[in-house]
């Protein structure tokens, strides 16, 4: 990412660390809602039977935080992403054995969620340099896999 991108990007990421709940906690509720086949690799998270369960549900916040902090953490390490992710890549690949095309999904999610939140500010070019980070997050945890 070069010029205007990395601005942005520096931008959104500087916004996104003082959040307390809001993003942090919208993501991965959203995505059980809206993608309810993804609830199967959580069923020890208990009540995921609603929307009003899963978003009250604290795990299923507890779990939004710990991925949103991963995401933030690649975001850093973009010149070393495959090995950022190598662990989770081969957590998700060879135990919990979750089709890679739900990271894309997540990372569809969280593009909106992030829309949501901050209105006017994630204009089109915002979102484009989010679209590409989250398509190389999204590759590196399906690293593995290949």
């Amino acid at each position: 990412m070069e010029g205007k991108e990395e601005e942005i990007r520096e931008k959104v990421i500087s916004r996104c660390k003082y959040l307390k709940g809001p993003v942090k906690t919208a993501v991965v509720p959203r995505l059980l809602i809206v993608y309810p086949w993804t609830q199967r690799f959580f069923d020890n998270f208990g009540n995921l039977s609603s929307a009003t369960a899963i978003i009250g549900n604290p795990k299923v916040r507890a779990h939004g935080k710990k991925v949103l902090t991963s995401f933030g953490e690649a975001v850093k390490n973009l010149d070393n992403i495959k090995t950022t992710f190598s662990k989770l890549s081969e957590l998700h690949c060879e135990k919990l054995h979750v089709d890679p095309e739900n990271f894309r999904l997540l990372g569809d999610i969280l593009i909106i969620v992030l829309a949501a939140h901050f209105g006017r500010d994630f204009n089109p070019a915002c979102q484009a340099t989010w679209q590409k980070l989250v398509g190389v997050v999204a590759h590196a945890l399906a690293y593995k896999y290949h």
